[in-house]
């Protein structure tokens, strides 16, 4: 699955297209000068190898109410299936996140470190692109590769 942040003045919106061609509009949110939901969470998510957080159930079809599409039976199904871990990602991400802003040591400095950095160079309406992958053999709460940036 492929993600596009679009930096738009002080928000942030996002675009991922999951094979074979599925657009899955994200929402528009606050950005200003700090790191959007979104993108911090693709990042900690990746980073930490989760593979059912929020982009992991994206990937597989999750259709959750804030995005920009009619929630389906099987996007449902999915978010069902995986409620667990997507509680244990979103504490996770909360808990690294939070503490890397309040310039507590995490494990995750450098890739957060190095996003925001790449976020606060952007133009107005210049894009970060990045790849979600999930392997197609699984171990329950890991994923055996990290996205690659594009």
């Amino acid at each position: 699955m492929v993600v596009t942040f679009r930096k738009q003045g002080r928000t942030c919106a996002w675009t991922a297209v999951r094979p074979p061609r599925t657009i899955v509009p994200g929402p528009a949110m606050a950005a200003g000068g700090d790191l959007p939901h979104d993108l911090y969470t693709f990042v900690i998510e990746s980073a930490l190898g989760l593979e059912f957080g929020f982009w992991g159930c994206v990937a597989a079809g999750a259709t959750f109410k804030t995005l920009g599409r009619k929630r389906t039976p099987q996007g449902k199904a999915v978010i069902a299936a995986h409620l667990e871990d997507l509680d244990a990602a979103e504490s996770q991400v909360n808990a690294i996140y939070f503490a890397w802003r309040a310039h507590t040591v995490t494990p995750l400095d450098d890739e957060l470190n190095a996003m925001l950095a790449r976020w606060r160079a952007l133009p107005d309406d210049g894009v970060i692109t990045l790849e979600w992958s999930t392997p197609p053999t699984t171990t329950p709460g890991r994923r055996r590769s990290r996205p690659a940036a594009r």
